[in-house]
């Protein structure tokens, strides 16, 4: 069985004649320690579909396992438990405390799991060794993100979600953290799912899933992956 399996999910909202199918029975099988980009424009439903891996929403029909728990069977607190546990989001927007620093953001993280990984080994990786002690409005917009990937990953989560990491950074701020990402993605282990409507981050990608119209057009594995810093867009 795969680590991540997704069985025909579907998921609508609205009532009536309004109502609007966003995912139309979405099957995937995600591995574990992959780099997994869903790929799409805007609407396509790859951030509602982020959000029911996340148990954030709940599809209509169909069942999600991860490491053979289904998430239907889990009742509110065993949910909450499990995303605290398992689940590390990384969104566009930075979402830090203003009035705690840089290492005391990421320890916020730490504290929601019983094996976080090493505090200052995490803020050296990070890049923000001689930024810890500064506050989020002492920060550029990179250093803001590189806080949020350190809150999200310092937890030691099983799955990394990222809804559009870049979407708020300049092109080579772009670069440095889609790279801080990759990195983290080989050097702990972590099962990383990447929303992004940037075609050219399929090619840093292991596992590439094209989404149009709430349905997966191709599903396919990279043979030969590009660095981070020989994509171009």
């Amino acid at each position: 069985m795969a680590f991540l399996t997704l069985d025909h999910i579907t998921r609508s909202f609205g009532t009536g004649d309004n109502v609007v199918k966003v995912l139309k029975g979405i099957d995937l099988n995600i591995e574990k320690g992959e780099f997994c980009v869903l790929l799409g424009p805007s609407g396509c439903g790859k951030s509602t579909l982020l959000n029911i891996i996340g148990g954030i929403d709940q599809p209509d029909s169909g069942s999600i396992i991860i490491n053979g728990s289904k998430l239907k069977d889990m009742n509110d607190k065993q949910l909450t438990h499990y995303r605290r546990e398992h689940l590390g989001y990384i969104f566009q927007m930075y979402n830090l405390i203003a009035n705690l620093t840089v290492r005391e953001n990421i320890e916020v993280g730490a504290y929601l799991s019983k094996k976080p990984l090493v505090l200052d080994e995490l803020i050296e990786v990070l890049g923000l060794k001689d930024h810890q002690d500064k506050l989020p409005n002492q920060l550029s917009g990179g250093q803001q993100q590189r806080t949020a990937i350190g809150r999200a990953i310092v937890k030691n989560p099983s799955i990394l979600l990222c809804d559009e990491p870049t979407g708020a950074l300049d092109y080579q701020t772009s670069k440095d953290i889609l790279n801080l990402i990759i990195n983290i993605n080989k050097k702990y282990g972590t099962t990383v799912i990447m929303v992004t409507h940037n075609d050219a981050f399929k090619a840093m990608a292991d596992r590439v899933v094209l989404m149009r119209d709430g349905m997966i057009l191709d599903n396919y594995m990279n043979d030969q992956k590009l660095s981070v810093d020989e994509l171009e867009w």
